[in-house]
């Protein structure tokens, strides 16, 4: 199946697509020699591969196949996908350090997937690691329990598996993918309820951000990267960020801050302050390259 669909504003395809990408040689991300983004997910219809191709800026024509039961969803969530309900004319940038990014970078929207849980999973195997272990696990994952791409995708694609496949991963799968027991439970416990989780996509912010919370190990962190994905919110900070505090502290303040102190700085913005971050970290300046990082642990080790 195909569609044709002319974006109404300047969109940059591959901006606005790549924060599904999750590390290199993700199995359910890939990009061609056309320079085309291919995307397998497991749709409320069934599993289904979608390749988006469109220039790179500007007001254009963009161009979808598909394939699978689910096509026909995916090339129906395709302006959504790309921020079509996105509103960014309603932020006003008071900084100048946003002004400038807003000037530099009109092409940034926020799109949403309308797959709470297909964002849900691999945010949860990013908590508290640093992301080689994260991606890694996550390509392990799919690699052994996602199921071959329909269609003529790039070697090697993978959709990734159905709730009931996540809640029965054993125990011993996980530590082979270096997770441990903590997110392989959270996992599990979220995959026996996906049918809630998946109406958060359809409710208000505050409510989304209530019913992802109530889950077992997801916290404001968790919540935030998943409902910016699936959801399309441009409010969702992600609080507790080993990053981004420092990132928009530099930006907006000139000096690495806490979460409370990025808070502040980006409380102008309300209703886009997820928006202020993603221009923060587009213009800079950026911390500087020094300081403690995160240790890459191997559970598998263990």
């Amino acid at each position: 199946m195909e569609r044709q669909w002319l974006a109404p504003f300047a969109v940059d395809v591959r901006g606005v697509l790549f924060v599904h990408r999750r590390g290199y040689g993700d199995p359910a991300f890939a990009t061609d020699e056309a320079g085309a983004i291919w995307r397998t997910c497991r749709t409320p219809d069934g599993p289904g591969t979608i390749r988006i191709t469109a220039p790179t800026a500007g007001p254009a024509a963009v161009h979808a196949t598909a394939w699978g039961p689910g096509a026909s969803w995916l090339l129906e969530a395709l302006p959504g996908l790309l921020g079509a309900d996105d509103r960014p004319e309603d932020f006003v940038p008071a900084h100048p350090v946003l002004r400038d990014a807003v000037r530099r970078h009109p092409a940034v929207r926020i799109g949403r997937s309308g797959l709470v849980f297909e964002a849900l999973v691999p945010a949860i195997l990013e908590q508290k690691v640093v992301g080689m272990e994260a991606t890694r696990a996550w390509r392990l994952l799919l690699r052994r329990f996602g199921e071959p791409a329909p269609g003529p995708g790039p070697a090697g694609m993978r959709v990734p598996p159905a709730p009931v496949s996540w809640a029965s991963v054993p125990s011993w799968e996980w530590h082979r993918a270096g997770v441990e027991a903590v997110r392989a439970r959270t996992i599990a416990a979220a995959a026996r309820v996906a049918g809630r989780i998946e109406e958060a996509a359809r409710l208000t912010p505050a409510d989304a951000d209530r019913r992802l919370q109530a889950l077992p190990g997801i916290g404001p962190w968790t919540s935030a990267e998943v409902r910016q994905r699936a959801c399309g919110d441009a409010d969702a900070v992600s609080v507790g960020d080993y990053h981004l505090p420092s990132i928009v502290g530099w930006a907006l303040a000139g000096r690495p801050v806490d979460d409370a102190e990025m808070l502040a700085l980006l409380a102008p913005y309300q209703g886009h302050r997820h928006r202020a971050s993603i221009l923060a970290g587009l213009a800079g300046p950026h911390p500087p390259r020094r300081g403690a990082r995160m240790a890459v642990r191997d559970y598998r080790a263990i």
